[in-house]
């Protein structure tokens, strides 16, 4: 292997749901090296609910230092590190700074009554307008209640509450720190003063003592924590900016950093946003409104049910048929592959794909998961194809509202695991009717990481001069008959929706997803 001692480099890492990955780039923010490691393997209800603080910490080294390893670099020319985390997920942390809980993350819907409650005791409306965060049970602040409701030892024992993210920085710099975004992303950031919100704590029965202290993403650190600096294979004196969430990362990674240019991202969940000069509240609370930075905000809306409803489907399937063998498992490419053979529409079946409940437009976690339309001659890979394009579909309910709110765009940049699929980007773009463009480096959120490196060192000065750093790769367009057909199949999506309201009531009171 041959090591460039001269050239400087600057690492990005991104904390995700499912696995840690970093990525390496130059002060021009060319690609160097990537690396990548899966969290533990554990049972997948509890993966994507609950997860162990330390295997955070065992996935961050791997990741880092396989970065490290494939760029051929010098670890001594390292000049920034910053780390991105996913919104919405509390630990409670004792006074030895140890974890009394697992990662509780967006997915975990143990918190449904608290946000239930709240909305019925008519406080939802003020919460939202000072938060930007609807009354949903994702958000940290619901969680926190249902602690100390449900677990009041937890919660008296507690010293913090923090999210995934600042538990990382913590172990690597010895502070615990929420940048604007994670912070605004827990219900408990007001998004306009950018402070804790003191009705927040008041209904969480928490002092800002106990959280993370507020801190711009643009905030430098140095002195890594010795043994984890070692171990991922930097110096220690490597200067650690802080950074944002996953979901502005990507949108940074993926070149959406003004407000005409969106981001549609499809990973393990979904979303559609954009980057905005100012507060954009929904009158009806369909949309999120996250601070970044005191001068950008993060507009949209997100969905539970992207890559997952995938996730499960398969390993539904593998557990029915494969046997146990792994030759005999099917893949993601496999399903893709099954789902290309049918037509668009898939011959009339609809899915409403609920499996984990519903955040915007409707914020209502009692939504279930439903096939619509099935006859005898349809099939598994009808089924396949019905559920991407009620993935599409849920992520057009979301350009609706953003429209509505003002928040139109000419341009739309699509990131997360969809972009390996020739398949996927396609169904969504006839489904939405608008053009997509794929940046030609698909990990967009390690990405936006690494640039906040460049932009806290001072690299970049200029926040919207990412976009020119981006280079693109492939685009779609929406493919005209296609488009008349999922307008058609939308319109009775959302019939179904609505026809089905009372019955989710019903459903959710026999089988709650939480006891």
């Amino acid at each position: 292997m041959t090591v460039n001692q001269r050239k400087e480099w600057y690492i990005g890492v991104d904390l995700g749901t499912g696995s840690c990955k970093s990525v390496i780039i130059d002060a021009g923010a060319r690609i160097l090296g990537f690396g990548a490691a899966d969290y533990s393997k554990i049972e997948a209800p509890t993966r994507w609910k609950e997860q162990n603080p330390e295997t955070l910490i065992d996935a961050l080294i791997q990741s880092v230092r396989n970065a490290v390893d494939r760029a051929e670099v010098s670890p001594q020319a390292c000049q920034g590190m910053s780390v991105g985390g996913a919104l919405h997920s509390l630990i409670a942390i004792d006074k030895s700074r140890k974890p009394l809980t697992g990662i509780l993350t967006w997915i975990d819907a143990r918190a449904v009554k608290q946000a239930a409650a709240v909305r019925t005791a008519g406080d939802a409306h003020r919460i939202y307008r000072q938060t930007g965060c609807p009354v949903h049970s994702m958000y940290p602040i619901y969680k926190l209640i249902w602690l100390r409701e449900k677990e009041p030892a937890i919660f008296n024992n507690a010293a913090r509450f923090v999210s995934a993210k600042a538990y990382v920085i913590e172990r690597l710099t010895g502070q615990f720190m929420a940048d604007f975004n994670i912070a605004s992303g827990s219900g408990f950031l007001n998004v306009h003063d950018l402070t804790w919100n003191s009705e927040s704590l008041q209904l969480a029965g928490v002092t800002p003592e106990q959280l993370s202290s507020v801190e711009s993403p643009w905030k430098v650190v140095y002195g890594l924590n010795p043994e984890l600096a070692s171990a991922m294979g930097i110096p220690r004196d490597v200067p650690l900016v802080l950074g944002s969430s996953d979901a502005v990362n990507s949108s940074m990674g993926a070149g959406a950093v003004r407000s005409e240019c969106a981001t549609c991202m499809v990973g393990t969940s979904g979303a559609y946003r954009i980057i905005a000069k100012k507060v954009i509240l929904d009158p009806t609370a369909r949309s999120w409104c996250y601070a970044i930075d005191p001068n950008h905000w993060l507009i949209g809306g997100a969905i539970n049910n992207g890559g997952i409803v995938l996730s499960w489907f398969r390993e539904a399937l593998n557990k029915t048929i494969a046997s146990g063998s792994e030759e005999e498992k099917l893949s993601f490419d496999d399903l893709i592959n099954l789902a290309a053979s049918v037509r668009p529409g898939a011959e009339g079946l609809i899915c409403l794909p609920f499996l984990a409940g519903e955040r915007s437009p409707n914020w209502n976690m009692d939504t279930r998961g439903v096939f619509f339309g099935l006859t005898l001659d349809h099939s598994l890979d009808h089924m396949i194809r019905a559920l991407l394009e009620g993935v599409a579909f849920r992520l057009r309910s979301l350009t609706e509202v953003m429209d509505e709110i003002g928040c139109e765009t000419n341009e739309i940049r699509v990131s997360g695991g969809l972009t390996r699929s020739e398949l996927w980007p396609q169904i969504i773009a006839s489904a939405l009717n608008l053009e997509l463009h794929i940046p030609r480096w698909g990990e967009t959120s390690s990405l936006g990481a690494a640039l906040w490196t460049l932009l806290g060192t001072g690299v970049i000065e200029d926040f919207e001069k990412i976009k020119d750093l981006i280079p693109l790769g492939r685009s779609y367009s929406p493919v005209a008959e296609d488009a008349k057909r999922y307008q058609e199949l939308y319109l009775v999506y959302k019939q179904l929706y609505s026809a089905l309201g009372k019955s989710f009531d019903k459903i959710a009171d026999l089988y709650p997803l939480v006891p």
